[in-house]
């Protein structure tokens, strides 16, 4: 029989003002926090951040992120690490921080806590760094041996980040069940390279019904950029359950587009949640569900603002050409476009994606 495996971080800390938890958290993996902090909110974490480590540590050390997650981005920080002495690693930012982060401490071993400022992605509670070059297409995926130590979700600090980073996080984590169902139902492998439990699919399965239920609502809170139980149930789900849906339950056709996308130039600006959400209904068109389910879909994108067409995502130029880009590159590149139940094709993909580019005629 085959093996099954399921992980995660080892401690997810979530709630307005979770971020204090690191006076105790931080200490219990070093005293020399090195913390890799994206640009756009280092000044204004910065002090507070200052005010609670000092007194638990022996000095702590800030390297600004900005850019691109790139060999080089976590070959520079990594020399400004070793040069601190550092003992822990506090990521801080976006999932590219993040990502970065992460590509230290594969580099040096040690803790590392997660610290999340946006809900875009799932990237906090994972092993992965997705590494790209520094003209912005991806690369490489590198592992950490183990899931975060600890992941911190203060969500007064998500409700002030920006409406669309939140519903690009929406439009990641939506895709998780149908893909958890494919990478189960074809024999497919997780990030643990084993089989998915049941226990990862149900986990997929329940931040799809979360997101369908509190979504709308959630919107509401972001705008008055103030977390209610709406907010923390989705934010959950993006981040919790879509984190340990897709590393444990394995991934299919919807991520697997994001090779291709990221061979289009203008479709980098895209963020990652957005490229996966019409992935998402690419796949579903590939796996023929009926009209009516697609134009529930395709409503419910609307309602939140995710992308049901090219355009949408800022494609321009022949769509057909670019179709085939996104086609070619994917089939040749994508490690999960094997963790389907039907055969994919190139012919096959560059249909579907033509469907759900047209995935308003479903209404």
């Amino acid at each position: 029989m085959t093996i099954r495996a399921f992980g995660g971080p080892h401690r997810y800390v979530q709630g307005p003002g979770a971020l204090n938890e690191l006076v105790t958290l931080a200490p219990l993996y070093g005293r020399r926090p090195f913390i890799v902090a994206d640009v756009a909110v280092i000044g204004t974490l910065r002090k507070q951040l200052e005010t609670l480590l000092q007194p638990c540590t022996d000095g702590v050390e800030f390297a600004e992120f900005s850019g691109e997650c790139s060999a080089a981005q976590i070959d520079a920080m990594t020399a400004m690490a070793n040069a601190a002495r550092a003992d822990v690693i506090i990521a801080i930012g976006g999932g590219k921080a993040i990502d970065t982060a992460k590509g230290v401490r594969i580099q040096r071993g040690g803790g590392i806590i997660v610290v999340p400022t946006v809900a875009s992605n799932d990237a906090p509670t994972s092993r992965l760094a997705i590494i790209y070059t520094d003209d912005h297409v991806l690369k490489e995926v590198r592992l950490m041996p183990t899931n975060p130590d600890v992941v911190v979700v203060d969500t007064s600090i998500i409700a002030r980040a920006p409406r669309r980073f939140f519903v690009a996080g929406i439009g990641d984590a939506l895709s998780k069940k149908f893909e958890a169902e494919q990478c189960f139902g074809s024999g497919g492998m997780n990030f643990y390279k084993a089989r998915p439990a049941a226990l990862a699919v149900a986990i997929a399965d329940q931040c799809y019904r979360v997101i369908r239920k509190e979504a709308v609502a959630s919107l509401a809170a972001i705008d008055r950029q103030s977390p209610d139980d709406a907010f923390e149930n989705i934010v959950e789900a993006t981040i919790l359950l879509s984190g340990l849906g897709f590393e444990s339950g394995g991934l299919s056709i919807a991520h697997s587009l994001t090779r291709g996308f990221s061979a289009v130039p203008s479709l980098n600006g895209a963020l990652h949640g957005e490229q996966v959400a019409f992935g998402l209904l690419t796949q579903l068109c590939l796996e023929q569900r009926s009209p009516e389910f697609l134009a529930d879909m395709v409503t419910f994108f609307k309602t939140i603002g995710l992308p049901t067409s090219l355009k949408d995502l800022g494609f321009f130029g022949d769509e057909q050409a670019g179709i085939r880009t996104i086609a070619q590159r994917s089939i040749a590149e994508a490690p999960y476009l094997r963790q389907f139940t039907g055969t994919v094709t190139e012919q096959s993909l560059i249909d579907a994606l033509g469907r759900a580019n047209r995935s308003t005629a479903f209404l």
